[in-house]
């Protein structure tokens, strides 16, 4: 057992503390019902920041907040370190790692998982960003690649160690291929003059035939127009099919040589046993009704980028982005407050994505623009969006340092050590 203590009030059980996890749990948690919130961390993370990590521009810590502090104040909200496996909706009881507990009501809100589309090799050689660790994994990597490449007297085998492949177009491909052209640019010159930065080629690589397919033609096209000036090579319309940890293939018949492929192509769900595939679509995300209800179950409830609600306006279901989950996360909310069961209706507050220093595109509601003041909004909306002051004021400095010294400081390969410990009886 989970070891929860009995409550008088009705027990909701979230599993995942990601954007749409947390914000329910903190809507929930000064009113009268016992909280569960399960996580695999014991921190919430802040996904669009994961590639300035990865990048060496950002701490860890500074987009990371630990849920016992969060909600340090709440005696309602319990918190678990746990896997979930299994839901048995017949007894209202949830399958963890740490044992079994009962629920009234069950949120999933465990986001989604990069999606490889079955090709095992790329799986295994591909570096994904879909959680802090895996950012770390991709700084250690692209730095101890720089290393390598200082001893590598071969151009070709060179080659391999400083050229990287980014595959897919959206806002992570993107900023990513930004970062990585900046990188290049300002940092490469400075910490590595014995290479040759004109050497470093960043591919970025769309199976569509536009950038940022979900947002607008502007904003496709600057971003398109903004990365050729930062000299990332963009292929546009051609598929990866391939990626043995040395050569990348491309449905055309092309190979390149690069030790890393950063994987942005794509994300699916992680389905829980228990419940009925006829309530999973084909990329593992449960469907939900207008009150985010998971289809044929009576109080389980999916938000965030796990739930998949089709309607007039999202007939594919809403876009996968931080303000569908949060905006879920407070309609449901207040659903259970109010005991109501009035439908979602997603209010699209625009959409934002950067290409490196002074450059971003942004579509708003009634507005779309480009340039430096849309880099500033960026810059304002996610600082704001991130929780906790010291957060905030550090990645401010962090930015403010950078942007005055084209330079970032983080730049450490950090690995830990793996010792195999037995208990001793």
């Amino acid at each position: 057992m989970l070891n929860i203590p009995d409550s008088p009030h009705p027990r909701i059980v979230i599993i995942g503390a990601g954007f749409a996890g947390f914000k329910i749990a903190k809507k929930l948690s000064r009113k009268k019902f016992q909280i569960v919130l399960i996580d695999k961390n014991n921190y919430h993370q802040f996904q669009p920041l994961f590639y300035q990590v990865a990048m060496a521009g950002l701490e860890p810590s500074s987009i990371l907040y630990p849920l016992r502090k969060a909600f340090q104040k709440n005696k309602n909200v319990h918190i678990r370190v746990a896997e979930v496996q299994a839901i048995n909706p017949l007894k209202k009881r949830i399958l963890s790692s740490l044992g079994e507990i009962y629920y009234d009501k069950c949120i999933i809100a465990t986001g989604v998982v990069t999606n490889f589309f079955g090709n095992e090799s790329i799986e295994k050689f591909a570096s994904p960003l879909k959680s802090i660790t895996d950012a770390l994994q991709l700084r250690n990597s692209i730095l101890s690649d720089l290393e390598n490449a200082l001893m590598t007297t071969s151009y070709e085998e060179r080659q391999g160690y400083i050229d990287i492949v980014i595959v897919g177009g959206g806002p992570t491909g993107v900023e990513l291929a930004g970062a990585l052209a900046e990188m290049k640019k300002y940092i490469l010159p400075k910490d590595y003059p014995e290479l040759n930065e004109k050497e470093v080629d960043i591919y970025l690589i769309q199976s569509g035939k536009c950038l940022l397919p979900g947002m607008s033609e502007m904003a496709s096209g600057k971003a398109l127009e903004f990365l050729e000036k930062l000299n990332v090579n963009v292929i546009l319309d051609k598929r990866v099919t391939d990626f043995n940890g040395r050569y990348v293939k491309i449905n055309d018949g092309t190979e390149i040589k690069a030790h890393k492929v950063i994987w942005a192509a794509g994300v699916r769900g992680e389905s829980l046993e228990g419940i009925e595939s006829n309530a999973i679509t084909k990329s593992y995300r449960y469907l939900v009704d207008p009150t985010n209800k998971i289809i044929g179950y009576e109080h389980i409830y999916a938000i965030g980028d796990i739930a998949y609600m089709q309607t007039v306006e999202f007939p594919e279901g809403h876009p996968q982005v931080a303000q569908v989950a949060i905006q879920q996360a407070v309609n449901l909310a207040n659903n259970f407050i109010k005991n109501q069961s009035k439908p979602f209706k997603y209010k699209d507050l625009g959409t934002l994505a950067t290409i490196g220093r002074n450059k971003a595109v942004a579509d708003l509601p009634k507005l779309k623009f480009y340039g430096f003041t849309a880099w500033v909004l960026w810059l304002i909306v996610h600082l704001r969006s991130l929780i906790g002051f010291k957060n905030k004021f550090f990645v401010m400095l962090n930015w403010v340092w950078n942007y005055i010294t084209y330079d970032q400081s983080l730049r450490l390969i950090i690995t830990t050590a793996k010792k195999n410990k037995e208990p001793v009886d």
